[in-house]
């Protein structure tokens, strides 16, 4: 599944097989609306397959943030593993059954591989995605390196000291990236970047 799930529509950016149980993606829509999806975060930030109850233990969700979890329960789903491919998809597979223990590392290469050959038949089946690539927000490469370097904690002194910059001319590329991503501050900012898959 590409970017947030208000753009993601059947047919065009999410295909769903039809062992999905019935109600799931419609309950799935309705609840996701303005919500974290620690698994999708995953799949558009990491090279790497995690199995959901994995990402489970990773983030550790309370209260309203474990939404995802709880309807996959509903619908019978124990565990999944998502795979991200390629920058614009994100291929899921679900079990009744937890995965983590039973999915050994050259069994996650191979569904790995699965879902790469899955992805090229969703290519073909949905076009390019020019909106995607053309409503991309464009940094610049310094600014890229900034928000790379405020995602890794970095402060000011410490961003202009490691690219040979004055503190100024960092809190300018600062304000820039904050501009052009629409957010609040730095750390906003950085997170932005990293869920767009701007910087790794």
């Amino acid at each position: 599944m590409p970017q947030a799930l208000s753009e993601n529509r059947l047919g065009k950016s999410v295909f769903l097989h039809k062992d999905i149980p019935d109600g799931w993606w419609e309950d799935h829509v309705a609840l996701s609306r303005g919500k974290f999806s620690p698994i999708l975060f995953l799949a558009r930030s990491s090279l790497a397959s995690f199995t959901w109850t994995e990402v489970q233990r990773l983030f550790q969700p309370v209260g309203v943030d474990c939404w995802y979890h709880e309807l996959a329960l509903k619908y019978g789903m124990r565990d999944g593993l998502t795979c991200p491919v390629g920058g614009r998809w994100a291929v899921a597979f679900w079990s009744r059954r937890v995965l983590c223990n039973m999915l050994t590392q050259p069994c996650r290469i191979m569904i790995f591989a699965a879902a790469n050959f899955a992805a090229l038949r969703l290519e073909q089946l949905a076009g390019p995605d020019v909106c995607r690539i053309s409503s991309r927000t464009r940094l610049t490469n310094r600014e890229l390196a900034v928000l790379r370097l405020v995602s890794a904690g970095g402060q000011t002194r410490d961003i202009a000291q490691a690219l040979g910059l004055g503190e100024e001319t960092i809190r300018s590329h600062l304000k820039k990236a904050e501009t052009k991503l629409g957010v609040r501050n730095r750390t906003h900012a950085a997170c932005e970047a990293l869920r767009q898959a701007l910087i790794p």
